[in-house]
């Protein structure tokens, strides 16, 4: 078994802002597990929110070479990897079975492709005349999720609503304190909101909590839950969680995190990063497990080098090919 990574820089088509941050150039890390004459493609797109980089997932391998030489022993491969580093591998690895086998991994983890959610489309924190001409962009895709934390939100919203028939989420990234999450999320009822994403700061359960007792709006943790572990102090606190790959560490943990949500009655979004195909793709093959998705890493980027899932009218279409499905248009990894 032979493992290369390589980082990736994907141009964005706007320069993408949070309450937290901006980036103009998304950077992640490509992921080739040569097997028995199989390539595994995986990938990793970390987050500095959690301490993580693209340089401290190769730095991890350079120190940690793969241990073993046999792709379907995933537990001895992965345990005890940071979670962006075993992400990359996980996906790597979820791949190479698939096309050793020669099926799709949805058929694999025998989901129905049929079943897979329509994913919203994120529109980044600008200028109010620039949000609205990315809505007028997009306008005619069915969901669309609003990043807040602006000077103004409800403003924002209200403009967004005056133009926009379809479906609203939002995401405060943590922007907010407790009583201004309360009082915003009253106000912004009123504009059909389908849920609000980390009101607050993580750490907090209680404090999620008593936002939820408080407001309409259904509340979904995101920052709070990083992995299975961490979902059962949130029940009650929350109505759902969004798993991302790169959060809990690849398929296998997001398949935990998933089930461990279903057995405390929370609903579950499927989430990504700025990413490419190879990443967004993988998340897909569970999104038939999802209520919700955000799984729009390829609607954000310029000359993505991978293609893999595709979507009509925002409803994700998985590929048939074998693993991940994922075919390579360029090398544009350096």
């Amino acid at each position: 078994m032979r493992l290369s990574i390589e980082e990736l820089e994907l141009a964005l088509v706007h320069t993408f802002t949070i309450a937290r941050g901006s980036e103009s150039v998304a950077r992640t890390a490509i992921f080739r597990l040569e097997w028995n004459g199989v390539q595994g493609l995986g990938e990793t797109a970390p987050s500095p929110r959690y301490h993580e980089s693209v340089s401290s997932v190769r730095a991890y391998f350079a120190a940690h070479p793969v241990r073993g030489d046999d792709i379907y022993a995933l537990q001895s491969l992965l345990d005890g990897i940071p979670p962006a580093a075993r992400c990359g591998l996980d996906v790597a690895l979820h791949d190479a079975i698939g096309k050793d086998l020669g099926r799709p991994l949805w058929r694999l983890l025998g989901l129905d492709p049929a079943a897979t959610p329509v994913t919203s489309f994120t529109i980044g924190i600008d200028s109010l005349g620039a949000m609205l001409a990315k809505v007028d962009e997009v306008r005619d895709h069915p969901i669309l999720k609003i990043k807040l934390g602006t000077l103004d939100d409800l403003s924002l919203i209200e403009a967004i609503r005056a133009r926009y028939n379809g479906s609203l989420r939002i995401d405060a990234n943590e922007a907010w304190s407790p009583e201004s999450a309360v009082a915003t999320l009253r106000e912004l009822a009123r504009f059909e909101i389908e849920f609000c994403e980390q009101p607050i700061p993580a750490g907090s359960p209680e404090q999620l909590r008593w936002i939820r007792e408080r407001v309409k709006i259904p509340i979904v943790a995101d920052e709070d839950a990083r992995n299975a572990a961490d979902l059962p102090r949130l029940q009650g606190c929350v109505d759902g969680v969004n798993v991302k790959l790169v959060k809990c560490g690849g398929i296998r943990a997001a398949l935990e995190m998933i089930a461990t949500a279903r057995a405390l009655s929370l609903r579950v979004m499927l989430g990504c990063m700025v990413e490419s195909a190879i990443l967004a793709t993988a998340a897909a093959q569970l999104s038939p497990l999802a209520d919700w998705a955000d799984l729009d890493g390829p609607f954000l980027t310029r000359d993505d080098p991978f293609g893999g899932i595709t979507y009509e009218r925002g409803k994700i279409v998985l590929p048939h090919g074998p693993g991940l499905g994922v075919v390579e248009r360029s090398r544009s990894a350096a």
